[in-house]
């Protein structure tokens, strides 16, 4: 990669970075703004946010593993390489880490203001999402791990650790729709 290359790769990186702060600068002004005015239905708008949370947080979870199975493939050096190592490194700060934060936070609200930390289904969803974090973790130790070109796991691992955010999504859901418990 030219250092023009480079140069490039790092100003669109701070341009992404900029966004993803004013995007999350948005969400927190909005949230705020309507935490000031305290409408009637005050709890569907933290519940609403809660899930765009989620989903940002559940899309990352579920593509970075994918980026993985390539970026084990890849040549560790090589432009493809360092191409997957921005796009790991931009997934994982601009929408991961930002997401997983609003959604433990806007999630813990709705445990403790809505049900009181009491349900037999809210411990062990709370439960599962700490298992979620893990992952969250695991992968962001994989991207710092990738970033310095150490050690990679085979795609076979990436392929089945793919799977384990949805496993516990699966759980998570069914928890909070149907409260078996």
């Amino acid at each position: 990669m030219s250092g023009e290359e480079l140069q490039t790769g790092k100003t669109a990186g701070r341009r992404s970075a900029f966004r993803a702060l004013v995007a999350l600068a948005v969400f927190v002004a909005i949230l705020l703004a309507v935490y000031l005015a305290q409408p009637g239905d005050f709890l569907l708008y933290v519940k609403a946010f809660h899930v765009i949370a989620v989903m940002s947080w559940m899309a990352g979870l579920l593509y970075m593993p994918r980026l993985f199975i390539y970026h084990s493939d890849a040549e560790p050096g090589s432009a493809q390489s360092e191409t997957f190592k921005m796009m790991e490194q931009r997934l994982l700060k601009i929408i991961m880490n930002p997401a997983m934060m609003i959604t433990w936070v806007l999630g813990l609200y709705l445990a403790w203001d809505v049900y009181e930390f009491r349900g037999g289904w809210l411990h062990a969803k709370i439960g599962l999402v700490v298992l979620l974090t893990m992952v969250h973790v695991l992968f962001g130790r994989a991207v710092r791990s990738f970033a310095v070109d150490g050690p990679r796991k085979a795609p076979r691992y990436w392929r089945m650790m793919n799977e384990l955010p949805t496993v516990l999504m699966i759980g998570i859901v069914i928890l909070v729709i149907v409260k078996p418990f």
